[in-house]
């Protein structure tokens, strides 16, 4: 089975900076994708950035320009730079992975920007 441990949310000022990261472990495999996604009370999880095993990145367009999604893959560890925080990036960020093998997600890590 595999885990997902995920660290580095918190309460950041508008215009602040925050570094997510999350580790799979658990397994001997490697990924094949691994993302962020974010969601806010009433409303569905979205996608914030994912980066494939081959450097493939997605960025959210209400992120593109202040977040970098980075990768370590023998670490199977993906990292999220949050840099230029709005109060509409507040939520709750969930590590995702995909492995050949399955989906597996984070148990989540709360951010909150106050403004």
């Amino acid at each position: 089975q595999v885990q997902l441990v995920e660290s580095g949310g918190g309460l950041v000022q508008a215009g602040g900076s925050l570094k997510l990261s999350c580790a799979a472990s658990g397994n001997n495999f490697r990924f094949n994708a691994m993302g962020w996604y974010r969601q806010v009370p009433g409303k569905q999880r979205e996608s914030v950035a994912i980066i494939s095993r081959r450097d493939t990145i997605n960025y959210a367009d209400s992120v593109k320009g202040r977040f970098i999604i980075s990768r370590d893959n023998p670490k199977n560890t993906v990292y999220l730079q949050m840099n230029g925080l709005k109060s509409e990036d507040t939520g709750v960020y969930y590590c995702n992975a995909r492995f050949s093998f399955g989906v597996f997600w984070g148990q989540g890590t709360q951010v909150t920007v106050s403004s």
